[in-house]
C-alpha cells in the first residue's frame, strides 16, 4: 500500500529553506524519495514506518510534500514558503517605556515575536505591513526586530528617553510675590515643555540638558517644582515661599576695593538674616558673618568698574548698591630721587591710578603732606630714613609694586668737611683745593663764602675744587649735596 502523510511539522518556513521538518503518517518503510513540490530533498531520515525527518529545500509559495516508496507516492501535504519580514520604519522612533510604536514594513503576517533589543514586546499584527507594539523595559538605543516563520527582520533603532530628573534648586526659597530667578539643576531637560511650581506654570529657559532657569510665580507655603518633557514629568523638589520681608541694603563699607578682591566689606541694612548669597555683579562673595542688620563678606575679584552688590535670602533679592573696583596704583618716576636722611623735603611721584592715594611710604616710613595733583601725579613730604628705599602709594586699589620706571629713593647723609689742602690761596683765585671729609659722593655745589666754585667729586671722602677770586682774608668753604649743607672750613685768601 502507498505511504500516507497525516501531518507536517512545521508546515511553513523561509524561502531559503533549511527548516527541519518532521513528516508523520504511515507506510514510510522503504521510502526512496521525499519531495517539496517538484524538488527532491537531498537527504532524509526514515525514523520509523510512521515518521521521516528532513530539511526543507529552498522554494516559494505553497507546495505539496510527498513521500515515494516502492509501493507508490503518498498524498500531498501543504508546506508554505514565506519571505523574511522587513522593517522600513518606526513611529515614533524614540520614547519611554510603555510608548506605543507603529512598526511599518512587509512580511509581518504570522509574526511570532517583536523584540526591542533582546526584550520581547507585546504586539498586535494589524496587517502584513503594520504591527502595533508597546516598548518594553529598556534604556539607551536598541534594535527593533520582527520574527516570523520565515526568519527575523532587519533591525531598526529605537531610542529610550528618560524622564527628566531634578537634583537641586538655587535658591530653594523666595518671596510670596514671586519673581525670584531659580536655577534648576538635574538631567534630561532638553526639550522641556513646562516647569511648574506646585500647579502654577513658570516662565523658564532651557540653558542645557542639565540646567533650567525659571522665574518663580507667586505662591505660598512649600510647593513641589517639576519639569515636564516629552519623556515624562520629573521628580519634585520643594520650593518654599517666605512670608518674611525681602532684604534691604543701606550702605557698604568700604564701597571700593582692589580688582583682585580679597578685602573685607561690611554690608548694612535690614532683613539680612539667613543670607544665601552676596553677589558683586553676579560674582559670589564669601560670607564670613551674618546678622539681621549686617553681613561681612570677602569681596571677589572684579574688573576696574562699578559693580552692583545684592543680597539674597529666602525672602528674595535686595536692592543693589554700587561697589567700585579700583585698579592698583603704579609709580613710574620720582623727583628728586635723593634727599636728606632727616627727611622733610618735598618729593613728586609720577605714575597712574594715584587719584585715590591715602598713604605714601618711603620704605616703611610714612610720608606726610600728601597732595593729589592728578591721577598721574602726587607730592609728599619725605620722612626720615637711610639707604635706598622703595616708594609706594596705597589706594583702595591696593599698594603699588615694583614695575616699569624708577620708584627708588636714596637717603643721603649730610656732607662733612674735615680739612682743606691747601687752606689758603691767591685772592685772584684759580687754586686747586683738595677738600677732605665724608658723605661727599653726591656733592652738587661748593662755595667759598658766597661764591660758587667749580669742582669734581673724586670719592665719598674727597672733592677737588678750584677757588674763585675773593677778597683778602678768611672765608668759609662749604659743600652741598641732597643730604644738606656741610659744616664750614676756613680758607685764607692772600694778596
Amino acid at each position: 500500500m502507498a505511504p500516507v502523510i497525516s501531518s507536517i511539522n512545521p508546515n511553513h518556513g523561509p524561502a531559503a529553506g533549511g527548516t527541519a521538518v518532521t513528516i508523520s503518517g504511515s507506510g514510510f518503510t522503504g521510502a526512496t524519495t521525499v519531495r517539496f513540490g517538484t524538488v527532491p530533498v537531498s537527504a532524509f531520515t526514515l525514523v520509523s514506518d510512521t515518521q521521516i525527518t528532513t530539511n526543507a529545500p529552498a522554494g516559494t509559495g505553497s507546495v505539496a510534500v510527498t513521500v515515494t516508496s516502492p509501493l507508490g507516492t503518498s498524498n500531498g501535504a501543504t508546506y508554505t514558503y514565506g519571505t523574511v519580514p522587513v522593517i522600513s520604519g518606526l513611529n515614533p522612533a524614540s520614547g519611554t517605556v510603555g510608548t506605543s510604536v507603529l512598526i511599518s514594513g512587509s512580511g509581518f503576517t504570522g509574526a511570532s515575536s517583536v523584540n526591542f533589543g533582546t526584550t520581547s514586546a507585546p504586539f498586535t499584527v494589524l496587517s502584513d505591513s503594520q504591527i502595533q507594539a508597546t516598548a518594553p523595559a529598556g534604556s539607551g538605543t536598541v534594535l527593533v526586530t520582527v520574527t516570523t516563520s520565515a526568519g527575523t527582520s532587519n533591525g531598526v533603532a529605537f531610542s529610550y528617553t528618560a524622564a527628566p530628573v531634578i537634583t537641586s534648586l538655587n535658591p530653594a526659597s523666595g518671596p510670596a510675590g514671586g519673581g525670584t530667578t531659580v536655577t534648576i539643576s538635574g538631567a534630561g531637560f532638553t526639550g522641556a515643555t513646562s516647569v511648574k511650581f506646585g500647579t502654577a506654570s513658570a516662565l523658564f529657559t532651557v540653558v542645557s540638558g542639565t540646567q533650567i532657569t525659571a522665574t518663580a510665580p507667586a505662591g505660598t507655603g512649600s510647593v513641589p517644582v517639576t519639569v515636564t518633557t516629552s519623556a515624562g514629568t520629573s521628580n519634585s523638589v520643594t520650593y518654599t515661599y517666605s512670608t518674611s520681608a525681602a532684604p534691604s541694603l543701606t550702605s557698604l563699607s568700604p564701597n571700593q576695593g582692589p580688582t583682585s578682591g580679597g578685602n573685607t566689606v561690611t554690608l548694612s541694612g535690614s532683613n539680612l538674616s539667613g543670607a544665601t548669597s552676596v553677589l558683586f555683579d553676579g560674582h559670589a562673595a564669601t560670607i564670613t558673618a551674618n546678622s539681621s542688620t549686617q553681613i561681612t563678606v570677602t569681596a571677589p575679584a572684579g574688573a576696574a568698574a562699578p559693580a552692583n552688590v545684592t543680597v539674597t535670602t529666602a525672602a528674595g533679592v535686595s536692592n543693589p548698591l554700587p561697589y567700585f573696583y579700583v585698579a592698583a596704583p603704579a609709580i613710574t618716576g620720582i623727583d628728586p630721587t635723593m634727599g636728606p636722611t632727616g627727611g622733610g623735603n618735598t618729593v613728586t611721584l609720577f605714575g597712574s591710578n594715584l587719584a585715590l592715594t591715602s598713604a605714601v611710604h618711603f620704605g616703611s616710613g610714612a610720608a606726610t603732606n600728601i597732595t593729589i595733583v592728578s591721577d598721574s601725579q602726587i607730592t609728599a613730604t619725605a620722612p626720615p630714613g637711610t639707604g635706598t628705599v622703595l616708594i609706594t602709594a596705597t589706594t583702595p586699589g591696593g599698594t603699588s609694586t615694583i614695575g616699569l620706571g624708577n620708584a627708588y629713593y636714596i637717603y643721603v647723609a649730610p656732607p662733612v668737611i674735615t680739612s682743606l689742602s691747601p687752606a689758603q690761596g691767591s685772592a685772584s683765585g684759580g687754586d686747586d683745593i683738595l677738600i677732605r671729609g665724608s658723605n661727599l659722593t653726591y656733592t652738587d655745589a661748593v662755595h667759598f663764602g658766597t661764591a660758587p666754585a667749580s669742582f669734581a667729586a673724586v670719592s665719598d671722602t674727597m672733592v677737588v675744587a678750584t677757588s674763585p677770586a675773593g677778597a683778602v682774608g678768611p672765608v668759609t668753604v662749604t659743600t652741598h649735596s641732597p643730604g644738606g649743607t656741610s659744616n664750614g672750613a676756613t680758607f685764607q685768601y692772600q694778596p
